[in-house]
């Protein structure tokens, strides 16, 4: 295990300036915009790189990069369906919803429900995202960036989630979430750059791709495994991932709100269409240096660990100090994000709009403080549960917990969109019992009877399709006897704006080459 000793003091001297310039790009960002206004969508002037580049850059953050290593590591490439399988939704997102949400203009995913299913359904689902918020994308960094720095400094989560938490709330505190978008593009490019080279790296000491194809087992490069694969069976990928597809790429506020802020609908189709192109290089950008790590260190006892082994014994002194920089920095940025919206999601939808409507300035920002801090010490707590689940890796963690968080959602959402006939009832049941219902299982399947020690469960990814499809078919029992229609405000009809032939070629394109890579990579036994 790499620990602080093997920092030098060119890595600490590059881990501290780094840190500084970021510190500094925040004031200068703070400075800069003391009186503006609030640009929730950049006053809906996204262009389709920005939107692009966006998207993918808050779906791979530094978690998602020593989790993809650490399931390359285990079981090879077919974790990379969760990278490949997503056009399909991603697709969904550009065709299905996103003329509705930019047809109607809406802000938030809540307001968008709101005019679906009424202000009953925006409350609840203004509380659901709370619940996400806290769970996937506070919790989930936190436990990664503690396996991280855990990985360095040999100390316990609580303190690693603690250390994170402390140094996100400093950064916000100085002017640090302006700075988050100076920054965010440069990290990704840095943490691109460093993958890259990485990757390079790797191949050039293994002795080059066939030499690599001949180190680890033939099925590593196999997207499809058998239907009795303990890890990733083909079934549970095709008819599980979907449910978890729908719910991240086309109805999570935090993965959506770029395509909401597009300049129009063409660049909003165009952007998701760029964030498709991106997800290929998750493959060998995050999942290909974990297949690398097997086959120059085998003995490796933690597949967590694959990403810092491949760093630390590749690269030379400074660059271990700038990697880790970057990642860390990055996870700051998450962390400092999520926080953000986690306030503003319950001081807005949930405290102004039900509690207080004639809030002060000074109350909403000293509510807006609270909710921070009461946030951060639940999501300390919850990553500390989530880093007592046994006998999953790292990866089958973040992918399991989003499994048991997608079914209501995805079930709203979709029966919403498809179905006149649902109703409000049978949404808001969906969004509460359902949730409950949902998350039980989840914690049943991790802590109670922990799969480890149970061999009872389906894989995580087919509870997911059951669970998605109890939910769906208990709202549709509702609806059909649930008298009392639910009044659209909206018709979708007059909303729905027209797909530009540039676009329809666009996806076509990236159709043919996803269907090429999953041939090719299915070819192989």
């Amino acid at each position: 295990m790499m620990h602080v000793k093997f920092l030098d003091t060119l890595d600490w001297g590059i881990l501290i300036t780094y840190f500084l310039i970021l510190v500094a790009i925040g004031i200068w960002a703070s400075l800069k915009r003391k009186k503006g206004s609030s640009l929730f969508l950049a006053e809906n002037s996204l262009k389709w790189h920005h939107i692009g580049f966006s998207m993918w850059g808050t779906n791979v953050g530094p978690s998602m990069l020593i989790a993809s290593a650490s399931a390359g590591f285990t079981t090879g490439i077919v974790s990379g369906n969760y990278a490949w399988y997503a056009f399909v939704f991603i697709a969904l997102l550009a065709f299905v919803f996103a003329p509705r949400y930019l047809g109607m203009h809406v802000s938030t995913l809540p307001e968008f429900m709101g005019y679906r299913f009424g202000q009953s359904t925006r409350n609840i689902l203004a509380w659901y995202t709370i619940v996400t918020i806290l769970i996937s994308w506070l919790a989930l960094t936190l436990f990664a960036g503690g396996v991280l720095i855990r990985q360095v400094f040999d100390i316990p989560m609580w303190q690693s989630a603690l250390i994170l938490l402390v140094i996100s709330a400093f950064f916000t505190m100085a002017g640090g979430l302006k700075a988050v978008a100076y920054t965010n593009v440069y990290q990704m490019l840095l943490l691109i750059f460093v993958s890259a080279t990485l990757t390079v790296a790797g191949i050039y000491k293994v002795g080059g791709i066939d030499a690599l194809v001949d180190a680890v087992p033939a099925n590593y490069w196999n997207l499809f495994l058998s239907k009795d694969d303990p890890a990733f069976p083909w079934l549970p990928i095709i008819l599980g991932y979907p449910i978890m597809g729908v719910w991240f790429w086309c109805t999570d506020q935090s993965m959506v709100q770029p395509v909401l802020a597009a300049k129009n609908l063409k660049e909003g189709q165009k952007g998701a269409n760029f964030t498709g192109w991106l997800k290929i290089l998750d493959v060998p950008l995050y999942i290909l240096p974990g297949i690398l790590c097997l086959a120059l260190y085998p003995e490796l006892a933690n597949p967590d660990e694959a990403y810092m082994t491949m760093v630390t014994n590749l690269f030379p002194t400074g660059m271990v100090g700038l990697v880790l920089a970057v990642l860390t920095a990055a996870l700051v940025s998450t962390i400092g994000s999520a926080l953000n919206a986690l306030s503003t999601v319950f001081t807005m939808d949930i405290y102004v709009k039900n509690f207080n409507p004639e809030a002060s300035q000074k109350e909403i920002i000293r509510t807006g403080h609270v909710v921070t801090l009461v946030g951060a010490l639940l999501s300390v707590v919850i990553t500390v549960a989530i880093d007592s689940i046994k006998g999953l890796n790292l990866f089958n963690i973040f992918q399991s917990v989003l499994g048991f968080i997608a079914p209501p959602m995805a079930a709203v959402f979709l029966l919403g969109v498809f179905w006149k006939r649902t109703t409000t009832l049978a949404a808001n049941l969906a969004l509460t019992l359902g949730t409950v219902f949902s998350i039980g299982v989840g914690v049943l399947y991790l802590w109670v009877f922990p799969v480890g020690q149970y061999s009872f469960w389906p894989h995580f990814m087919m509870l997911s399709f059951y669970l998605f499809v109890i939910i769906s078919m208990g709202m549709v029992l509702i609806s059909l006897f649930d008298k009392r229609s639910s009044k659209q405000v909206f018709d979708i009809k007059q909303v729905m704006e027209k797909t530009s032939k540039g676009v329809v070629v666009a996806w076509v394109l990236l159709a043919v080459v996803m269907l090429g890579l999953y041939l090719f990579f299915n070819g192989h036994s």
